[in-house]
């Protein structure tokens, strides 16, 4: 088997294959080890977010006050420092789980010469042949053609994380997942950001209420929504940029960040020579096991499209490996939990009450605040929520909502009690440590119980 990238996809596809006794070659880039994930993406962000969390004081300023930080001057520096530690201890990891596992890593470009054979252009050009392969190329950012893009003034996600200083302002364009996450993040550091928005609303798969929290969050940040604004043009100055809207507004700002969506790394791929095409979003079309049209060529993670998740790249990496191998494989899990690593955080898994709403599925909701809890006070977290949506016909639970921290964590509670096809009776009767934000649940449980015993009382009296 012949791997095309290194990203959480590629990493479990070729490691599965090797551990199912089969020879494995994986194919990248010398500076590129662990793919977008490691080097640009998922990583350098979250790393990102924990060191203005700790620099800033943010979290303990509830107890502390609003001027508490722990470092009055914060530079790109003091970011990056953490930063490069943690990608450098995350490719040595890689590059030692690949080598046990025996994986055979080429250093270089990979392209398709015919559907069983890879060229490969690094240091020296070379041939190999596979009897399987498979894609994990990933995406990049999309860049708009009307735009002028400097990786100074105007931006795209990747290029953030080599700035010079924290801007003083800033301007993102698209209040998706990747946007979103950056606004949070500069506004903590001190930035002034404005966010620009065609859609009228903002991570419109998030629960309402969970994204008009973090919006209330984020506005106590000193952030700007333009919401309903598309951009005309990006007109670069000597100390900035001028973002002009549609509307006829006029945004100045030290930097203009945009966050246009990504688009397949497919174009070197030379699709063509081995049978295949991709989308004009660069994505590559497959079936339930992550085949494509040419039955031994396989393709997983962000270049096959949604959900493009670094967790679901894994599963997908490791499941294509399995069917290719000839070895059983399950399916992916129907409940991948969805964690956004905005300041604060948010992360749900099942639907949401919109989504209940529109399929006529009743259901009630229990609500548990982090103030409410001890554990809450003592770390400071006076805003944190979490949502229950139980069905009010069988009592299983139908969506999990958490808005404040640790809610990528707390989330999983929820994701294996919904897994297992458990009722709100569980976390009713069940124990948790005391205090635990864990102990959320409980609170949410007894909640919506609550509220469908009145229901039913009340119904019972009719």
């Amino acid at each position: 088997m012949v791997v095309l990238g290194s990203g959480p996809g590629g990493q479990k596809a070729a490691i599965a294959a090797a551990k199912l006794g089969r020879r494995v070659a994986l194919v990248e880039k010398r500076n590129m080890i662990g793919g977008v994930c490691i080097n640009t993406g998922t990583i350098p962000s979250k790393t990102l977010r924990e060191a203005v969390l700790y620099l800033t004081g943010l979290n303990q300023r509830e107890l502390y006050g609003a001027s508490y930080r722990v470092k009055d001057e914060i530079t790109v520096a003091d970011l990056g420092m953490r930063t490069q530690h943690v990608i450098g201890r995350e490719i040595q990891v890689i590059r030692s789980q690949l080598a046990r596992n025996r994986v055979t890593v080429l250093l270089g470009t990979g392209r398709f010469l015919d559907e069983h054979t890879i060229g490969i252009t690094g240091e020296e050009e070379r041939k190999v042949t596979a009897e399987k392969i498979v894609i994990a190329t990933g995406t990049s950012p999309a860049r708009p053609g009307s735009v002028e893009f400097d990786d100074r003034t105007v931006i795209d996600s990747d290029a953030i994380l080599h700035l010079d200083r924290i801007p003083e302002t800033m301007v993102v364009v698209g209040a998706g997942v990747i946007g979103i996450e950056y606004a949070s993040m500069f506004a903590a550091l001190g930035t002034k950001v404005t966010v620009v928005e065609r859609r009228e609303r903002m991570l419109e798969f998030c629960d309402l209420e969970i994204v008009e929290a973090l919006k209330y969050h984020l506005r106590d940040l000193a952030v700007t929504f333009r919401f309903g604004e598309s951009v005309a043009a990006v007109e670069r100055r000597p100390r900035g940029a001028l973002t002009l809207l549609e509307s006829g507004k006029k945004i100045p700002a030290d930097c203009v960040m945009y966050s246009a969506g990504r688009h397949g790394k497919t174009a070197e791929l030379c699709l063509e020579a081995a049978g295949l095409a991709a989308d004009d979003r660069g994505r590559i079309k497959v079936d339930e096991n992550y085949a494509t049209e040419v039955p031994h060529i396989y393709a997983v993670g962000d270049v096959i499209g949604f959900p493009a998740l670094a967790a679901t790249s894994m599963e997908q990496g490791r499941l294509a490996a399995q069917h290719a191998c000839g070895e059983p494989a399950g399916d992916l899990n129907e409940l991948p939990p969805i964690g956004i690593y905005t300041i604060p955080e948010i992360s749900f898994v099942g639907k949401s009450e919109d989504e209940l709403t529109r399929e006529k599925v009743p259901f009630e909701v229990g609500v548990s605040r982090y103030r409410e809890l001890a554990r809450g006070q003592i770390i400071g977290d006076s805003y944190g929520m979490l949502k229950l949506l139980v069905s009010s016909e069988d009592r299983r639970l139908l969506g999990v909502h958490v808005f404040g921290t640790q809610a990528t964590e707390l989330v999983h509670i929820g994701q294996t009690v919904m897994g297992c096809g458990g009722t709100v009776d569980y976390l009713v009767n069940a124990v948790f440590n005391y205090p635990t934000l864990a102990e959320s649940y409980k609170v949410a449980a007894l909640d919506a119980t609550n509220k469908m015993r009145t229901v039913a009382r009340l119904t019972a009296e009719m």
